[in-house]
Parts: structure tokens; sequence; C-alpha cells
């Protein structure tokens, strides 16, 4: 789920970028994009995935 999150900040932020866009401070596509990275590097370490096994349950 963080993937497909990351892609669309990516993609808002080449548009911005590709439009030359102008924005105010916080909602540029130098923002979007670092929001996109943070949202990959917790899509490639394992959060926000889906819900874990249960390891420690009892054995049937």
């Amino acid at each position: 789920m963080l993937g497909i999150a990351a892609a669309v900040l990516f993609f808002i932020a080449f548009l911005l970028n590709a439009a030359d866009i102008a924005t105010n401070d916080v909602l540029s596509s130098t923002n979007f994009m670092l929001i996109g990275l943070a949202a990959l590097a917790l899509h490639v370490a394992g959060t926000g995935g889906t819900r874990p096994a249960h390891r420690w349950g009892r054995r049937r």
C-alpha cells in the first residue's frame, strides 16, 4: 500500500515539476518527492503491508 502511495506522490511531484506550476513552499514538487521517498523507504522496510502472521499462537 505504501508503494502505491509513493508512486502517486512521485507522479504528483512530476506533474508539478513538468508543468512548472508555482505553488507555495509546503506543496512544492521537492516536498512531494521527499514524502514519496519516505513512503517508499517504509514500503521496502516492510511497514504498512499486510497483517503479520501470528507466530506465537496456540498450536492445534
